[in-house]
């Protein structure tokens, strides 16, 4: 049972780039009290942390969760359980769904859902199309976290290659643009000759040449342009290449109007791994080289790269097993994005400091969210209790994914998430997800 107040006590907490010890008092919904020793004489529920970490919980900023209309593949009640299990506590979901989420009233829908069921809170992008400028144009920048533009391949009517329509969206956009940046044509023209080459037999070895760096490069260019021209405010998802990776100025995020996100399986993986793993890594854009790898490391530890997401992209595992060309593109990650950076941490690469930073500090900033993604008074408490002294093996009796399957099973990844609290409420610990939906939707301070 819930109790108005919490007391965590003893805590190793990591919060502005730096690790304090002490107490940590919850009362109700929001943070109201850090000190070196917290002593309440009203009723409470005391939390030994014991030395272990307390943390922000993680704003993943580019999430689908499929409903509506994908619901045998995800829904958003599964797919936040999922997240609140690997720290997530706030997420931003992408309009793709069916239908997709291109009208106001289409977008309130998938609000909608999300109140009666979410366990994290939420947001949901508004989607851009080659004909819905007048729908986009009534985006509310107070309550929507942004407008999503696929500047290459999509689901459905959602490619916008119009150049004009591109030119007044970037002038005229109400709210952060943000944008899957990858090129058509050439794309078409890769895909061309890989049949040309294998027939029917792709091998899916193939994907990273086929949506190719030049691919990438290209579009993230003339977005980057138009930006540019229109000093629009824009974010480029999932950068994947070593040349897009240093087209992007170094500093603090506050200062910036073009913003960049890394996705942790593009930290993680590599090409080599498509001869083990098939299908199960491939994703839009793809998973490339490491000398790639290690340059998008190298640029979120430059500040170069701003965020760090999952990208979180389910499909049943019976689609993952068709042939290349009929498998879609996406994998499951939310549960666990945090420990795979925690491999860097534990290899020496990242600071625990620089992985909070740019998985809840950076989000919050970035959408100028109210009141999260930081461990401060007055803010709401979502919070999450990391356990370094115990690593986890992924296995289909943990995984919560809908679809049941996760690329990175059998894998033993650092650390342990022991607890998760969502607007002051515990609703997840060793035992599993405990309690009901308790996410709010989030607004920002535009």
């Amino acid at each position: 049972m819930r109790m108005k107040d919490i007391v965590f006590k003893e805590a190793r907490i990591i919060n502005r780039g730096k690790m304090i010890e002490g107490d940590i008092w919850v009362s109700g919904d929001r943070i109201e009290r850090m000190d070196p020793s917290i002593s309440l004489q009203q009723q409470h529920t005391e939390v030994p942390v014991n030395g272990k970490y307390l943390m922000p919980g993680i704003i993943d900023d580019q999430v689908h969760f499929r409903e509506p209309g994908l619901e045998y593949k995800a829904t958003i009640f599964s797919e936040s359980r999922a997240a609140i299990a690997g720290g997530v506590t706030s997420f931003m979901e992408m309009p793709n769904t069916r239908p997709p989420a291109v009208t106001q009233e289409l977008l309130e829908e998938k609000y909608k859902i999300a109140a009666r069921t979410s366990w994290a809170n939420y947001s949901f992008f508004m989607g851009a199309t080659n004909d819905n400028l007048d729908e986009v144009l009534k985006t509310d920048p107070a309550n929507v976290c942004g407008v999503k533009v696929f500047m290459g391949s999509s689901t459905g009517n959602m490619l916008v290659d119009n150049k004009e329509t591109l030119e007044r969206l970037f002038e005229s956009c109400p709210v952060l643009l943000a944008a899957h940046c990858e090129d058509e044509a050439t794309i078409r023209a890769n895909m061309a000759a890989a049949e040309e080459r294998y027939g029917s037999k792709i091998p899916p070895s193939a994907h990273p040449w086929i949506r190719s760096r030049e691919a990438c490069l290209l579009s993230s260019t003339l977005g980057m342009e138009l930006a540019k021209k229109y000093n629009t405010r824009f974010h480029i998802l999932h950068i994947t290449t070593q040349e897009e990776a240093r087209m992007f100025e170094a500093g603090p995020i506050k200062n910036k109007r073009i913003t960049s996100e890394a996705c942790a399986h593009h930290l993680y993986f590599s090409d080599r791994d498509y001869i083990t793993l098939g299908n199960q890594i491939k994703c839009n854009p793809a998973i490339k080289t490491e000398a790639d790898r290690d340059a998008i490391l190298q640029a979120v530890l430059d500040d170069r790269i701003d965020i760090i997401a999952s990208d979180h992209a389910p499909h049943t595992w019976e689609e993952k097993g068709e042939p290349y060309i009929k498998a879609p593109s996406g994998l499951p990650l939310v549960q666990h994005t945090l420990q795979i950076m925690l491999t860097h941490w534990k290899e020496g690469r990242i600071s625990l400091e620089r992985i909070i930073e740019k998985m809840c500090h950076a989000p919050a900033e970035c959408f100028n969210i109210v009141g999260r993604g930081y461990i401060d008074e007055g803010y709401f408490a979502d919070i999450v209790l990391l356990d370094m002294d115990r690593d986890t093996k992924v296995s289909k009796e943990n995984i919560l994914y809908k679809c049941g399957w996760s690329p990175l099973e059998n894998q033993t990844l650092p650390g342990t998430i022991s607890g998760t609290w969502v607007n002051g409420v515990r609703l997840y610990d060793q035992d599993g997800v405990t309690g009901e939906p308790a996410g709010r939707r989030m607004v920002f301070n535009r």
